[in-house]
C-alpha cells in the first residue's frame, strides 16, 4: 500500500484550521469503520446462519463464502482514506456544539 501525500493546505481550506481537520478527519473514519463492521458483522452472520442449517456438529467446516466476504471486505478502502476524501470533496458537514 503506497502513502499518498496530501496536501495540507487543501485541508485547512475546507476547516478553520489543521487541528481542526484533523478532528473532523478522526470522526469520520470512526464513524466509517463502525459502520464497515457491523456490515461484515450482519453478512457474516447470515452466512454462518446457512452453515449451521447445514452442518449440526461441533467442528465447523472452512466456508468459502466467508473467506469471499472477508477478501471483498479487505480490498475495500480503509476508512481513514475514505475520510480524506470526504472532506476534500466536501461530503463531510459539521457543526460546532454549543457552550452553555
Amino acid at each position: 500500500m503506497a502513502i499518498k501525500p496530501i496536501e495540507i493546505n487543501e485541508l485547512e481550506n475546507r476547516t478553520a484550521n489543521v487541528y481542526e481537520a484533523v478532528v473532523v478527519l478522526s470522526k469520520n473514519a470512526k464513524q466509517i469503520s463502525e459502520e464497515t463492521k457491523i456490515e461484515y458483522n450482519q453478512r457474516t452472520e447470515i452466512v454462518n446462519s446457512k452453515i449451521k442449517e447445514d452442518t449440526i456438529s461441533l467442528e465447523l467446516p472452512i466456508n468459502p463464502d466467508q473467506i469471499k466476504l472477508s477478501k471483498e471486505f479487505e480490498k475495500r478502502k480503509k476508512s481513514t482514506d475514505q475520510a480524506i476524501e470526504n472532506l476534500l470533496h466536501d461530503d463531510i458537514t459539521y457543526v460546532y456544539r454549543e457552550e452553555n
